[in-house]
């Protein structure tokens, strides 16, 4: 069986954009669950202004970079919204895939 991935996307928004952003950002939380994502969650760093992660987990490699692939696309009805509000575009939204590690592990 496939280990799920949990997956990380990081970025940072222009300042004048925050409201517009998390505006946005409640529509996108709703529509990950139609790619698979499940236990979504998102921050904003305490220690570092306007930036922003959110993780969720996929249950394969293929809905990760499907994903990815969308979420840094300009021309997403709705993905594409928040990258103009992204310092530095969509090359500056970071995504990464982590499979977890059960104790014990050396491989």
């Amino acid at each position: 069986m496939t280990q799920s991935l949990q997956i990380f996307i990081e970025y940072k928004i222009k300042k004048e954009t925050i409201n517009e952003y998390e505006q946005v950002m409640k529509e996108i939380l709703q529509e990950l669950p139609l790619y698979e994502a499940s236990n979504i969650e998102w921050f904003v760093a305490s220690d570092q202004p306007y930036l922003y992660v959110e993780m969720f987990e996929v249950p394969t490699t293929s809905h990760y970079h499907v994903l990815k692939k969308l979420r840094q696309s300009e021309d997403h009805r709705l993905f594409g919204k928040i990258i103009p509000m992204v310092e530095g575009g969509a090359s500056a939204i970071h995504c990464w895939a982590f499979e977890r590690k059960k104790q014990g592990d050396q491989s």
